[in-house]
């Protein structure tokens, strides 16, 4: 790959790194002339979920529109720099151009959706234990007496009766509905010459789904059950969802919010912080800081050693300030197109010029 740029990002950059962080990666390359003229031309490159790379042409768009982790790279601290072709500086020499109004967007937007995301009860290491232990469909079954519903469990154990001798019916015209009958004989052993009927139960152990039985004509049913199907498949896809969560979830990341149990992703909040930190940098100076001089304090909120709830209050008093602090900032609304164009015919011309003389030399 023809690199322009290739540099560590993330945590790394800011300084907020711990043991277990990962390493991510991130850049800017160039395609060749005979890719860009024909069907070769590709603006990302993915190499893995740690490490991605983007065609200067998508590169200087996206630093068009303000993107955050965009700007961050011409930003990036020396000692994350792992490769830099001498084009790059090019468009180092013109990063305070993009620098703009945008950025309130950009950079105060992220922070406002960290703000929802360490909010949301209903992240998945916050669900109730009842949400996350396997159920059957048993449990999501509803007995009607006397003008209320009972789960049919305690309806059973009111009743004497255990689910495996009931035989159900399905009701017409009343969806997951079903009249009860019940098998004495089974359960009690054959009087005065009763014979065992056969019923199939409510469910099996290992049952997805309720049983139907085969009742000969004439008998009383003992109630009519309803079978919460909707409610059963989506405690299954809850559940599902848990385990996958478990599996691949970010191990420090669950410890460190277990730890200091405030029902609140610290993380995210670590972010919200940087990033509110970085845009009113930018209202206020047209520049930004990468490597981010209050480190400790960061990873102090991702540990939860501050009010969470306090914090995220003063975040979002901040998110005002911040939008007040653009409102009044001389920089412009966004960046000439022109600018841009020229700036990216110069860099490939530059790129090119340098690789065939490095090649005849």
């Amino acid at each position: 790959m023809n690199y322009l740029l290739r540099a560590l990002v993330g945590s790394q950059s800011y300084g907020t790194a711990i043991p277990t962080s990962d390493m991510d990666y991130k850049g800017v390359y160039v395609q060749s002339i005979d890719e860009l003229i024909g069907f070769g031309y590709k603006e990302q490159i993915e190499k893995g979920k740690d490490e991605c790379y983007f065609e200067v042409r998508r590169f200087l768009q996206l630093l068009q529109s303000a993107n955050p982790t965009m700007l961050e790279l011409l930003y990036t601290p020396e000692d994350c720099i792992l490769e830099k072709h001498p084009a790059f500086d090019l468009i180092l020499a013109e990063r305070d151009q993009f620098m703009t109004k945008i950025c309130m967007n950009s950079f105060g937007g992220y922070a406002v959706q960290q703000i929802k995301k360490a909010r949301g009860l209903d992240k998945k290491m916050n669900w109730a234990t009842e949400r996350v232990e396997r159920k059957g469909p048993l449990e999501f079954c509803w007995v009607y007496v006397d003008g209320k519903t009972v789960p049919v469990t305690k309806w059973l154990r009111d009743n004497g009766m255990q689910q495996e001798h009931i035989g159900l019916v399905s009701l017409d015209h009343m969806r997951d509905c079903y009249a009860m009958y019940y098998d004495h004989a089974a359960q009690y052993g054959a009087h005065r010459g009763a014979v065992p009927l056969g019923f199939r139960g409510i469910v099996l152990d290992d049952s997805n789904a309720v049983r139907l039985s085969d009742v000969p004509k004439g008998m009383t049913a003992h109630g009519i059950m309803y079978y919460n199907k909707d409610a059963y498949s989506k405690h299954c896809k809850d559940w599902f969802s848990y385990q996958e969560w478990m599996k691949n979830r970010n191990t420090q990341r669950y410890v460190d919010n277990k730890s200091h149990d405030q029902q609140i992703d610290g993380k995210n909040l670590m972010h919200c912080r940087r990033l509110l930190d970085m845009a009113m940098e930018i209202a206020t100076t047209g520049t930004l800081t990468v490597r981010r001089p209050n480190r400790d304090y960061l990873l102090a909120i991702r540990r939860g050693e501050v009010n969470l709830t306090e914090l995220i209050d003063k975040a979002e008093e901040d998110v005002k300030a911040m939008e007040d602090a653009f409102k009044n900032s001389s920089l412009p609304d966004n960046v000439d197109p022109e600018f841009v164009n020229e700036l990216l015919v110069k860099v490939r011309h530059a790129y090119y010029e340098h690789e065939l003389q490095t090649a005849g030399s």
